[in-house]
């Protein structure tokens, strides 16, 4: 079995860093002269796989724009995931699932069961109840050689004031809760030595002031070099094109993480329309390099 953390190394290896969203807005449905129902979710997301595939190697489907149509929505999306996964494409699932006990569990098992209908390579996930909440999903990657991107520094300004709050016991006292979780997240990865690059990544945003939410990258362990025997733990990065942050900036930005820095892309991507999906995802992986 090869590990996602593998996977996602070779991925980038081949296709440079650029991870193209599947987010059907309605606006872009129209756009596209789709229909704002399952089918014009199916068509979107498959046009989007068809023109990733050998152009870009990661792709993350977010999971709202299919579930607002229910039961038909996920249809489609299983559809699309196949498709993704068929083409050779890294699949994040762009769920934000986040919850305790048996329930986290379930959602872990829903996207990252091998043979799911909605099985992805990768989810990403909320641990703002606690890292430790999300173990039962943590080992089941483990298990299936899957991954999981823990949200810890999101490229949202309303997130601000929760991110930066200061942890007041535990472990991680006198961290802010996303410097928290980028701590734990690295201590887990410290148990996946044979690895590059580690399967379990977190959400830093390329819009973020790090320095203002407590995130030291050397300090947090999340520029580790393959060097010193330690597997580098992956960050997924929202916030270019569209948000704001421009893709030759990304170097400057996550420094010696930013060879496995995962530049995440949608609407500056698919605004280019059906016909000039192909060059948009050409141009910008250019643009963000290997």
């Amino acid at each position: 079995m090869i590990g996602f953390g593998t996977r996602l190394e070779q991925a980038i290896d081949g296709h440079g860093r650029l991870c193209v969203g599947i987010d059907p807005h309605p606006y872009l449905l129209s756009q596209w002269g789709l229909g704002d129902d399952s089918a014009g979710l199916r068509d979107f997301g498959l046009r989007v796989v068809e023109a990733s595939a050998g152009r870009a190697g990661i792709v993350k489907p977010q999971v709202a724009f299919f579930e607002r149509h229910g039961s038909a929505g996920f249809a489609a999306l299983e559809e699309v995931l196949r498709a993704a996964r068929a083409a050779g494409l890294v699949v994040i699932a762009d769920a934000k699932r986040g919850d305790v006990g048996s329930s986290v569990e379930a959602y872990g098992q829903a996207w990252l069961t091998p043979g799911s209908p909605l099985e992805a390579d990768a989810m990403t996930v909320s641990a703002f109840q606690g890292v430790g909440s999300i173990t039962a999903p943590l080992e089941l990657a483990a298990r299936h050689g899957k991954g999981l991107f823990v949200l810890a520094a999101t490229s949202n300004p309303e997130a601000a004031a929760i991110q930066t709050a200061v942890i007041g016991s535990g472990a991680c006292s006198g961290l802010t809760v996303a410097a928290g979780i980028v701590a734990d997240v690295t201590d887990w990865n410290l148990g996946d030595p044979a690895a590059r690059i580690a399967s379990v990544g977190v959400v830093l945003g390329a819009t973020v002031d790090f320095a203002a939410y407590g995130i030291d990258f050397a300090a947090n362990g999340i520029d580790t070099a393959a060097s010193d025997g330690r597997p580098g733990t992956p960050i997924l990065a929202p916030g270019f094109g569209h948000q704001g942050a421009r893709f030759d900036q990304v170097d400057a930005i996550y420094g010696a993480a930013a060879s496995r820095t995962i530049v995440a892309a949608s609407r500056s991507i698919l605004a280019a329309g059906p016909s000039g999906l192909a060059a948009a995802i050409t141009s910008h992986a250019n643009e963000v390099g290997a």
